[in-house]
Protein backbone atom coordinates (compact mmCIF):
# COMPACT_ATOMS: atom_id res chain seq x y z
CA UNK A 1 0.00 0.00 0.00
CA UNK A 2 1.48 3.58 -0.53
CA UNK A 3 -0.04 6.55 0.87
CA UNK A 4 0.82 9.73 -1.01
CA UNK A 5 1.06 12.64 1.57
CA UNK A 6 -0.34 15.65 0.35
CA UNK A 7 -0.91 19.11 0.82
CA UNK A 8 0.12 23.32 0.74
CA UNK A 9 3.73 23.75 2.27
CA UNK A 10 3.59 23.78 5.97
CA UNK A 11 0.04 21.76 5.82
CA UNK A 12 2.39 18.77 8.24
CA UNK A 13 3.46 16.56 5.50
CA UNK A 14 6.64 15.73 6.50
CA UNK A 15 6.03 15.78 10.39
CA UNK A 16 3.08 13.14 9.98
CA UNK A 17 5.41 11.31 7.06
CA UNK A 18 7.82 10.61 9.43
CA UNK A 19 5.92 9.68 12.57
CA UNK A 20 3.61 7.24 10.58
CA UNK A 21 7.05 5.69 9.25
CA UNK A 22 8.06 5.00 12.65
CA UNK A 23 4.72 3.70 13.92
CA UNK A 24 4.42 1.55 10.51
CA UNK A 25 8.04 0.84 9.91
CA UNK A 26 7.27 1.70 6.58
CA UNK A 27 9.73 3.83 4.47
CA UNK A 28 9.08 7.52 3.77
CA UNK A 29 10.02 9.68 1.19
CA UNK A 30 10.41 13.61 1.25
CA UNK A 31 9.20 14.81 -1.50
CA UNK A 32 10.85 17.82 -1.13
CA UNK A 33 14.48 15.90 -1.83
CA UNK A 34 13.41 14.73 -5.04
CA UNK A 35 12.98 18.08 -6.86
CA UNK A 36 15.81 19.01 -9.23
CA UNK A 37 18.11 22.52 -7.96
CA UNK A 38 16.18 24.83 -9.88
CA UNK A 39 12.97 24.45 -8.67
CA UNK A 40 14.71 24.96 -4.89
CA UNK A 41 16.52 27.70 -6.23
CA UNK A 42 13.38 29.33 -7.67
CA UNK A 43 11.23 28.84 -4.91
CA UNK A 44 13.99 30.22 -2.54
CA UNK A 45 14.10 33.52 -4.30
CA UNK A 46 10.08 33.62 -4.07
CA UNK A 47 8.94 32.29 -7.46
CA UNK A 48 6.34 29.87 -7.31
CA UNK A 49 6.81 27.02 -9.91
CA UNK A 50 4.93 26.32 -12.77
CA UNK A 51 3.52 23.00 -14.03
CA UNK A 52 6.18 23.08 -16.41
CA UNK A 53 8.60 23.21 -13.09
CA UNK A 54 6.98 20.09 -11.36
CA UNK A 55 6.65 17.92 -14.34
CA UNK A 56 10.19 16.21 -13.98
CA UNK A 57 9.70 16.55 -10.02
CA UNK A 58 6.57 14.69 -10.31
CA UNK A 59 8.17 12.31 -12.93
CA UNK A 60 10.83 11.47 -10.50
CA UNK A 61 8.33 10.62 -7.54
CA UNK A 62 6.35 8.46 -9.87
CA UNK A 63 9.53 6.48 -10.10
CA UNK A 64 9.71 5.74 -6.42
CA UNK A 65 5.91 5.22 -6.45
CA UNK A 66 6.17 2.80 -9.33
CA UNK A 67 9.49 1.03 -7.71
CA UNK A 68 7.38 0.52 -4.10
CA UNK A 69 4.38 -0.92 -5.82
CA UNK A 70 6.28 -3.51 -8.36
CA UNK A 71 8.36 -4.78 -5.52
CA UNK A 72 4.73 -5.37 -3.30
CA UNK A 73 6.22 -2.52 -0.44
CA UNK A 74 4.35 -0.53 1.60
CA UNK A 75 5.66 3.36 1.36
CA UNK A 76 5.09 7.01 2.36
CA UNK A 77 5.58 9.63 0.18
CA UNK A 78 5.50 13.44 0.49
CA UNK A 79 4.55 15.65 -1.86
CA UNK A 80 2.22 18.76 -2.60
CA UNK A 81 0.05 17.23 -4.96
CA UNK A 82 -1.87 19.99 -5.43
CA UNK A 83 -3.46 19.88 -8.75
CA UNK A 84 -5.52 16.91 -10.12
CA UNK A 85 -3.85 16.50 -12.96
CA UNK A 86 -0.05 16.11 -10.50
CA UNK A 87 -2.10 13.52 -8.66
CA UNK A 88 -2.77 11.68 -11.86
CA UNK A 89 0.83 11.88 -13.01
CA UNK A 90 2.00 10.30 -9.89
CA UNK A 91 0.14 7.74 -10.01
CA UNK A 92 0.26 7.37 -13.65
CA UNK A 93 3.39 9.03 -14.96
CA UNK A 94 4.43 10.60 -18.76
CA UNK A 95 0.85 8.60 -19.69
CA UNK A 96 -0.97 11.30 -18.48
CA UNK A 97 -2.52 13.48 -20.55
CA UNK A 98 -2.78 17.30 -20.03
CA UNK A 99 -6.55 17.80 -19.22
CA UNK A 100 -9.07 18.16 -22.01
CA UNK A 101 -10.09 20.88 -23.52
CA UNK A 102 -13.66 19.99 -22.82
CA UNK A 103 -14.18 19.93 -18.81
CA UNK A 104 -17.74 18.16 -19.15
CA UNK A 105 -15.23 15.02 -19.53
CA UNK A 106 -13.30 13.10 -17.81
CA UNK A 107 -10.45 11.05 -19.14
CA UNK A 108 -8.33 10.46 -16.15
CA UNK A 109 -6.90 7.19 -15.81
CA UNK A 110 -8.62 5.59 -12.79
CA UNK A 111 -7.04 5.65 -9.36
CA UNK A 112 -4.42 3.04 -8.34
CA UNK A 113 -5.76 0.61 -5.88
CA UNK A 114 -3.36 0.39 -3.58
CA UNK A 115 -2.37 3.87 -3.57
CA UNK A 116 -4.10 6.47 -1.45
CA UNK A 117 -3.73 9.93 -1.14
CA UNK A 118 -3.47 11.67 2.66
CA UNK A 119 -4.40 15.05 1.77
CA UNK A 120 -3.91 17.59 4.85
CA UNK A 121 -6.60 19.96 5.10
CA UNK A 122 -6.23 23.52 6.86
CA UNK A 123 -6.52 26.73 6.35
CA UNK A 124 -4.23 29.63 5.11
CA UNK A 125 -3.55 31.90 8.85
CA UNK A 126 -2.60 28.35 10.26
CA UNK A 127 -0.47 27.27 7.74
CA UNK A 128 1.24 30.48 7.39
CA UNK A 129 1.95 30.98 10.99
CA UNK A 130 3.13 27.38 11.12
CA UNK A 131 5.68 28.59 7.39
CA UNK A 132 6.66 31.62 9.25
CA UNK A 133 7.59 29.51 12.81
CA UNK A 134 9.94 27.51 10.82
CA UNK A 135 13.65 27.58 10.18
CA UNK A 136 16.03 26.70 7.66
CA UNK A 137 13.45 25.86 4.58
CA UNK A 138 13.79 26.88 1.11
CA UNK A 139 9.82 27.44 0.43
CA UNK A 140 9.16 31.19 1.54
CA UNK A 141 5.93 31.59 3.53
CA UNK A 142 5.57 34.80 0.92
CA UNK A 143 4.39 31.62 -1.63
CA UNK A 144 1.72 29.74 0.42
CA UNK A 145 -0.94 32.27 -1.58
CA UNK A 146 0.11 31.27 -4.55
CA UNK A 147 -0.36 27.46 -3.68
CA UNK A 148 -3.77 27.62 -2.34
CA UNK A 149 -4.78 29.85 -5.05
CA UNK A 150 -3.86 26.60 -7.71
CA UNK A 151 -5.41 23.98 -5.23
CA UNK A 152 -7.52 21.36 -6.13
CA UNK A 153 -8.78 19.44 -3.38
CA UNK A 154 -9.10 15.80 -3.78
CA UNK A 155 -12.37 14.81 -5.08
CA UNK A 156 -14.19 11.36 -3.82
CA UNK A 157 -12.81 9.11 -6.32
CA UNK A 158 -9.59 9.99 -5.86
CA UNK A 159 -8.87 7.47 -3.22
CA UNK A 160 -8.05 10.30 -0.26
CA UNK A 161 -8.83 10.41 3.26
CA UNK A 162 -8.72 13.91 4.34
CA UNK A 163 -6.96 14.66 7.83
CA UNK A 164 -7.87 18.45 9.31
CA UNK A 165 -4.53 19.38 10.75
CA UNK A 166 -6.21 21.25 13.58
CA UNK A 167 -6.32 17.95 15.24
CA UNK A 168 -2.81 16.65 16.84
CA UNK A 169 -0.21 13.69 15.15
CA UNK A 170 -1.95 10.94 17.25
CA UNK A 171 -5.69 11.82 16.45
CA UNK A 172 -4.32 11.86 12.74
CA UNK A 173 -2.28 8.49 12.80
CA UNK A 174 -5.17 6.84 14.76
CA UNK A 175 -7.07 8.45 11.35
CA UNK A 176 -4.70 6.56 9.09
CA UNK A 177 -4.39 3.22 10.90
CA UNK A 178 -8.11 2.70 11.13
CA UNK A 179 -8.05 3.93 7.81
CA UNK A 180 -5.52 0.81 6.60
CA UNK A 181 -7.33 -1.79 8.97
CA UNK A 182 -10.41 -1.07 7.09
CA UNK A 183 -8.62 -1.97 3.93
CA UNK A 184 -7.66 -5.22 5.20
CA UNK A 185 -11.06 -6.66 6.33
Amino acid sequence: MIYIIMGVSGSGKTSLGTFLSEKLGWPFYEGDNFHPQENIEKMARGEPLTDQDRFPWLLRLHEVIERERCSGSDALIACSALKRLYRQILLHGSTVEAPAICSHTNASPPTSPEAFFLYLHGDYNLIHQRMVAREEHFMKADLLRSQFDILEPPSDEENALTLDIRKSQSEMILEVENHIDSLRL
